[in-house]
């Protein structure tokens, strides 16, 4: 009998090691790759991937998720993969300048959360132009029209609110990049700094490009370096080769999670290289952080 109270007493100790603290918030950035008959003829279509994804996705186990490239039957697709999660942003084809083509739709990002355990207190779409109110706007050269998706969460477990954007910047131009930073930065420093805020996404530049550099110098810290201690020399977009993939020039991510307020901080940031019987969810690895907001 003592023995087993022992085995019990270990096993619930352990359980609880393994467990999350109330505070600690698991921040997925997933660009999961616009649906396209290109892909789908090299077997990498969204068919085939949206298994691993699901598979991918739900093996991180977390608590919010920003998505980059969802088109609408992708975004139906998630809603059905995740019915515990709201899954909030921008979804129909509308206001794409483009409607006739295959890309339609690419610049969906949207934020999915847990509804278990946040309650929405705001929301909001903005784009990436000079007319950030006028659906579908493309300034400075950009290829496609961009938008940030943003929700305002209070945590159930401990009160606390704090803002999620989920961001996708220009995939050609960086004057068009350096400018749609700029209209994020403009729109997120108007919270005060017990606002704690979250953005994550595609910022289509490496770390030593200058939308990095605009964003650490209006106060935001890289999750994956600070819980790190540093950057490494790894490629996020891995064009489906995962590991094999041999970028041209000096290898570096452009996958980012972006912390800003006081208590707010990362614990924990992988790119999560996972695949399923050889086949990865995305041409991008995904992004974990494990974010305290004290």
């Amino acid at each position: 009998m003592k023995r087993f109270l022992i085995l019990c007493a270990a096993l619930l100790l352990a359980g609880t090691a393994g467990a999350r603290e109330r505070n600690v918030h698991r921040v997925l950035s997933c660009n999961i790759r616009v649906a396209l008959p290109q892909d789908e003829a090299k077997g990498d279509g969204w068919s085939t991937r949206k298994a691993v994804c699901e598979k991918v996705m739900k093996a991180q186990r977390a608590d919010i998720f920003c998505l980059q490239e969802v088109t609408v039957g992708q975004y139906e697709d998630l809603c059905r993969m995740f019915p515990d999660y709201m899954v909030f942003g921008y979804a129909g084809p509308e206001m794409d300048a483009m409607p006739d083509r295959e890309y339609h739709g690419i610049a969906k990002n949207l934020v999915m959360f847990s509804k278990k355990r946040y309650r929405m207190t705001g929301a909001g779409v903005y784009w990436l132009s000079e007319t950030p109110l006028a659906g579908g706007s493309l300034s400075w050269g950009t290829a496609r029209a961009r938008h940030v998706n943003w929700v305002r969460l209070q945590d159930r477990r401990t009160g606390r609110e704090f803002r999620v954007l989920s961001v996708h910047l220009d995939h050609i131009s960086q004057e068009a990049r350096m400018a749609q930073i700029d209209v994020v930065l403009n729109e997120t420093r108007q919270y005060p700094d017990n606002v704690p805020q979250i953005m994550a996404g595609d910022f289509n530049s490496k770390p030593w490009n200058g939308v990095a550099k605009k964003i650490l110098g209006a106060g935001w810290t890289d999750a994956f370096v600070s819980a790190n201690g540093g950057d490494v020399a790894e490629v996020s977009c891995h064009v489906f080769k995962g590991d094999a993939y041999k970028p041209k020039g000096k290898p570096g991510r452009i996958d980012y999670i972006y912390l800003k307020g006081s208590g707010i901080r990362a614990t924990e940031s992988r790119l999560v290289k996972d695949s399923v019987n050889g086949r990865f969810p995305s041409d991008h690895y995904f992004l974990s952080a494990d974010v305290v907001i004290e």
